[in-house]
């Protein structure tokens, strides 16, 4: 059977066409790009990005990091004479205040906090949390959904006169990215032109405290790299996760950190040797504050214009500061005195006290006999007691002894375990050899 000419070309032409749409279908760059170190590239200069080698090992750890969504029940569809009432959750609100101010019943407050399990949830939310309320025709309570973040869903669904509930809880996609910065006047400023958020900056920070004094230490010339994780729900970013790797650069002197987590699910940070980043005490318990008075067993006080001994360092921040708990130990003194104002002693095994004087509050659950842990807030930067300006005097004593804080020698926490030493360096050498590779590839940046 012959076809006419004219339906032969037609014929063809749909072919062809059929053929290049299968063709760019299979040849799409999409997933592809998705995982070539895009935030890497974007970062250095045209003819400074990662080399082929770079970005396949950047491409393989993102895929490797990536988890795929948690797979949620669909989400019913609503009655239609139901009224949903978004309600993003103000300073001062409870339960039972969102619910009079909508007119809602106080008994459905009641049975949700009654609810088994996780009830409790719900008596205690804060600002900036998300409620949404599915509302029938009635004025009843149908279905809430308290939202504390992206990641994090409690679902309250009515079941006759009572509620039933279920935390949804979805994993996020992680991506990892790079950043380096070249430090002319401060760790903040340097961060922030690097694209780094200030959370991000601080945990870099208090990654290297032990190490690095980011109040007097700081120089121009200094330098920071840091590989870490970005997280996305779809295409949407939500926000950063774990920092992997990160190298500080500090008057010449290199610090390199690794994030482990060992086999009891343990994370923390360590150099590549495995010995912990760690010290058993913070060099300093207030964060970028700004030291007002030095240690100086010849000081003239400035009240009383008299030579008397200043065994501790005060440093100058803002009123309401957090202070930190220098080290693990259990709280000896909190109390009140006329020249000390708020204080706080705390005792670190048998040799190490550590002091905090005119603090304008503690913290919740700050008291005499009250065990701490290091970096746990216990008060807040004030000027109470004999105290010129806001500031905190931070004394450290060695079996009695006062010491410089700045300067005394402070013991190692525990390095990785002997029997974990195979382990940690497989799961940190990838992660270390990227960012050396990285940091060698944004050299020509930072030194130019």
């Amino acid at each position: 059977m012959k076809f006419p000419k004219f339906h032969l070309v037609i014929i063809a032409v749909l072919s062809l066409g059929l053929g290049s749409i299968v063709v760019a279908k299979f040849t799409d760059t999409t997933d592809t790009e998705r995982f070539a170190g895009a935030t890497i590239a974007l970062d250095l200069p045209e003819d400074n990005k990662p080399g082929d080698a770079d970005s396949t090992m950047l491409a393989e750890l993102t895929e490797s990091s990536t988890v795929a969504e948690l797979q949620l029940p669909a989400e019913p569809e609503m009655p239609a004479d139901w009224e949903t009432i978004e309600i993003k959750v103000r300073s001062g609100d409870s339960l039972a205040r969102i619910f009079s101010r909508h007119k809602l019943s106080p008994k459905d407050v009641y049975q949700l906090t009654q609810t088994p399990q996780l009830g409790k949830r719900l008596k205690n939310i804060y600002p900036g949390h998300k409620l949404t309320l599915q509302v029938d025709a009635d004025k009843r309570v149908m279905q809430v959904s308290y939202a504390t973040g992206p990641l994090d869903d409690w679902v309250y669904t009515r079941e006759g006169d009572a509620f039933t509930a279920n935390h949804q809880q979805k994993e996020p996609e992680r991506r990892v990215a790079f950043k380096r910065g070249d430090i002319k006047h401060s760790l903040f400023i340097a961060s922030q032109k690097a694209g780094l958020t200030d959370n991000l900056t601080m945990r870099l920070a208090q990654i290297f405290q032990w190490d690095v004094d980011f109040v007097l230490d700081i120089r121009p010339g200094d330098k920071f790299f840091v590989l870490y994780e970005d997280l996305y729900l779809g295409e949407e970013f939500i926000g950063h996760g774990d920092i992997l790797a990160a190298e500080f650069v500090n008057q010449g002197e290199s610090f390199k950190a690794l994030r482990y987590t060992d086999s009891n699910g343990n994370a923390d940070y360590f150099a590549p040797n495995g010995e912990s980043m760690r010290k058993a005490f913070l060099r300093a318990p207030v964060e970028f504050s700004r030291i007002s008075s030095n240690f100086n067993l010849r000081r003239v006080h400035p009240l009383f214009n008299t030579v008397r001994p200043h065994r501790g360092i005060d440093y100058s921040a803002p009123r309401g500061t957090p202070i930190l708990a220098a080290g693990d130990g259990r709280i000896t003194r909190a109390g009140r005195t006329k020249p000390n104002g708020n204080f706080v002693v705390i005792q670190h095994g048998e040799q190490f006290v550590t002091k905090y004087l005119h603090l304008s509050k503690f913290a919740r659950g700050v008291k005499t006999g009250a065990k701490v842990t290091q970096g746990q807030t216990i008060g807040y930067v004030g000027a109470t007691g004999w105290a010129t300006a806001p500031h905190l005097h931070y004394e450290f004593l060695v079996n009695g002894v006062h010491q410089n804080p700045r300067t005394v020698d402070l013991p190692d926490a525990k390095p990785v375990n002997k029997t974990e030493l195979a382990r940690f360096q497989e799961n940190t050498t990838r992660y270390s050899q990227l960012l050396s590779s990285l940091k060698t590839e944004a050299g020509v940046s930072l030194d130019g």
